[in-house]
């Protein structure tokens, strides 16, 4: 059995963990970057990258079969070939995880060690059966991984999570998705627009991340428009019949349907990956999830020398936040126990759903009743949206009441990853909305709706 002695050991070898580990570095301290899975972060394998992938080639079935209405018409049949466009994906993805592994190939040899971490107490850890690890501070950065709902389990093989998908050789032909969030709406309509059957099947109503009653229904309509969606699905029965999933439900329509399925795509959410770490042989207080409890702003664990970050906390489970909390935690690991706040931007989001979707600064449902003016406006008139024939969204965005200052916005429409940079940017500078229209519009872009927005908000 070896014995290692270090700083600061640091368990997954993620965005958070590879953030961690420089910061580790960075002041002075050793680091132990611990790692049993796969090197290369959950963005690059099955989430951000690989999805992008597919949806760039929806995009381009769709933006093929829709030319007419400019008077360019594409004679003959648009064909989809599942093999090459699963290829692509798969292609890529390995490219882009590639340079993820370049970045771990730079890392020397004994700052590396290979295999399951599990504590033997709060600063003791057992690495398979071959290495000991006595760390003078830990930092959890494990992520997260699929939570399959018990009743999905009943489809045995026909049952599959994102992480799955990019590893097709070619598409199905019918799809059922459970789950109309950021994952199931994005690979939901990738798949209908490359000529997959596909059914979306939600609970209590919600759309993407949506929080706002009246942006939320616009965007179900809308995307009911283009593929099956129910947020509200009653499903009576689940079962698997030979290679098939089979599915009874009531429709939108109120009829009861029984379909066939050759996949069921559960995309019900990710919990923190902290099973099998031992937890419970530490002294930390732990959540109803064997989380342990930590401070939102310094990610310490209580008073311990234990810190957590990325998605094994599930703050935010995305990877720009996932950066700024490793390298948050392995700051403060290398300076146990003098710790700091680290940097926490002003909150982001954005659905590659078509309309996209975005979320900055407060939501509304976060909103105080009564303390906020709410600006409105449509993007079906939009000129620039018109021109483009994207005329297809509604955005919100809030205001204090007393104060004037921007709070975040909630929206559909078109080019809405570009638009939620420039407003995040706003609520991290703390700008009031007459301030803001007092920055440059140029004519004829999108983001002239903005200001429509935020006018309709100041004349509020």
């Amino acid at each position: 059995m070896n014995t290692i002695t270090i700083d600061v050991a640091i368990l997954g070898a993620g965005t958070a963990g590879l953030a961690a580990y420089r910061a580790a570095r960075a002041a002075g301290k050793t680091a132990l970057l611990i790692e049993g899975g796969p090197y290369g972060t959950t963005c690059a394998r099955v989430g951000c990258m690989p999805s992008k992938l597919l949806i760039a080639a929806a995009e381009a079935a769709h933006e093929a079969r829709h030319t007419a209405p400019f008077g360019v018409h594409v004679v003959g049949d648009i064909v989809i070939d599942g093999r090459e466009v699963m290829d692509r994906v798969r292609r890529e993805r390995d490219r882009f995880v590639g340079f993820v592994l370049d970045s771990v190939d730079g890392i020397p040899a004994e700052d590396k060690l290979r295999g399951y971490a599990r504590f033997v107490d709060n600063l003791t850890l057992q690495v398979d059966d071959h290495t000991t690890v006595k760390a003078g501070r830990v930092v959890i950065a494990t992520g997260s991984s699929p939570s399959i709902p018990e009743p999905f389990r009943v489809f045995g093989d026909r049952l599959v999570v994102n992480d799955d998908v990019f590893s097709w050789k070619t598409l199905p032909r019918r799809v059922a998705v459970f789950g109309p969030g950021v994952i199931g709406l994005e690979l939901g309509q990738a798949l209908s627009r490359l000529g997959v059957d596909v059914r979306v099947f939600g609970a209590r109503g919600g759309v993407g991340p949506l929080s706002d009653p009246a942006i939320r229904d616009y965007a179900r309509t809308t995307f009911q428009n283009e593929f099956y969606l129910d947020p509200d699905a009653k499903i009576e029965s689940m079962a698997r019949d030979g290679d098939e999933a089979v599915i009874r439900y009531v429709s939108l329509a109120g009829e009861t349907v029984t379909e066939r399925f050759d996949y069921v795509l559960a995309a019900t959410g990710r919990s923190p990956s902290v099973a099998g770490l031992g937890l419970e042989n530490t002294g930390l207080e732990l959540d109803a999830r064997g989380v342990p409890l930590f401070d939102r702003e310094t990610l310490q664990c209580g008073s311990s020398a234990v810190f957590i970050a990325g998605d094994a906390n599930n703050i935010l489970p995305l990877l720009h936040e996932a950066a700024d909390e490793g390298k948050t935690a392995g700051s403060n690991a290398a300076s146990y126990p003098d710790v700091k706040p680290g940097l926490r931007r002003a909150p982001i989001g954005v659905v590659f759903s078509d309309p996209q979707i975005a979320m900055v600064g407060t939501r509304f449902a976060d909103l105080e009743p009564g303390s906020f003016v709410t600006g409105e406006v449509s993007f079906e008139n939009q000129g620039r949206s018109r021109v483009m024939l994207k005329n297809r969204g509604l955005m919100h965005v809030y205001a204090d009441k007393a104060t004037g200052r921007f709070l975040g916005a909630e929206w559909i429409g078109p080019r809405a990853e570009n638009i939620a940079h420039t407003l995040a940017w706003a609520v991290q500078m703390g700008l009031t909305v007459e301030q803001m229209l007092e920055m440059p519009f140029y004519h004829p872009v999108v983001e002239e709706g903005v200001r429509t927005a935020l006018r309709d908000v100041a004349a509020n």
